[in-house]
């Protein structure tokens, strides 16, 4: 089995997917996760962002984003802490340590990160992939 990382920028698009680049291959991923066939890891940070995206870009109600932190908790299976000596180094290149995080996971698991955010696929280059890419 396959395994990942994704950041908020990919799960943000399962929970509600836009019409935009990229909507159509992280539903694919979705599925393929569902489906068993792909292994999906993040941290825990994860929640928070997506938590923080519904309540405050979506204005989503607390019944809505109590239900989200639920299905959060459900969907991913695998949440783990990089370490942090990891994220510092990724954040002394240019990410925030949020977007480090992310970077620093999939570097210490050795999986790629998959993302539809620009600046982590230019600074973690040969790590971070577009979801296209999948």
């Amino acid at each position: 089995m396959i395994e990942i990382v994704v950041d908020a920028s990919i799960v943000s698009l399962w929970l509600r997917p836009p019409a935009s680049p990229g909507a159509e291959s992280a539903q694919r991923l979705l599925e393929r996760y569902e489906a068993g066939r792909l292994s999906v890891v993040a941290p825990p940070l994860l929640f928070l962002e997506l938590l923080n995206v519904a309540g405050r870009r979506w204005l989503w109600a607390e019944s809505a984003l109590c239900d989200l932190a639920t299905r959060l908790e459900a969907m991913l299976t695998e949440v783990v802490d990089p370490d942090l000596r990891r994220v510092a180094s990724w954040a002394a290149r240019g990410l925030t340590a949020y977007d480090a995080t992310y970077v620093a996971l999939a570097e210490e698991r050795g999986v790629p990160l998959i993302t539809h955010d620009r600046q982590i696929l230019d600074v973690a280059t040969g790590i971070a992939q577009p979801v296209d890419a999948r």
